[in-house]
């Protein structure tokens, strides 16, 4: 059996938007991907407000973790994904790396202001994402569904 593709998101932090993306492309690839996060210079935490906007769409983030880039650097990465600019910047290559996107959206950890007000930009940095990432997969089963 052959292994399933790894892509890897990747943002500087690791606890926010890569986490977000992943969970969402995971979901959108299903089980014919894998799909995991990683942070150039990892926060040690995923974002509460993070894991809550997920939730309410079904996600549980409860069990990911903050992880360093340095972790997938002897894995075969089919497909590196950075969402944010600085994470672009120091994005190594990866043995195997046939495909490398950027898709940068707004730190919704640098969000101000209430709770309420943070938890709008972490709603709507979500929904793009979803937005991007649907796109995004769609576009890789179609492939996939032609070659086969």
């Amino acid at each position: 059996m052959m292994p399933r593709p790894l892509i890897l998101v990747l943002c500087t932090g690791n606890s926010c938007r890569s986490h977000l993306a992943e969970a969402i492309l995971q979901k959108a690839l299903g089980d014919d991907f894998e799909v995991r996060s990683a942070g150039s210079r990892p926060s040690g935490y995923v974002h509460p407000l993070a894991i809550r906007v997920m939730a309410e769409q079904g996600f549980d983030l409860s069990h990911h973790r903050s992880k360093h880039l340095d972790e997938f650097l002897e894995c075969e990465v089919e497909t590196v994904i950075t969402v944010c600019g600085k994470a672009d910047q120091v994005c190594p290559v990866f043995p195997g790396q046939v495909n490398r996107h950027h898709f940068p959206f707004d730190d919704p950890a640098e969000a101000t202001g209430s709770e309420e007000e943070q938890l709008t930009v972490f709603r709507r940095v979500r929904d793009e994402i979803a937005a991007v990432f649907g796109a995004y997969a769609a576009g890789r089963k179609d492939a996939v569904h032609r070659s086969s």
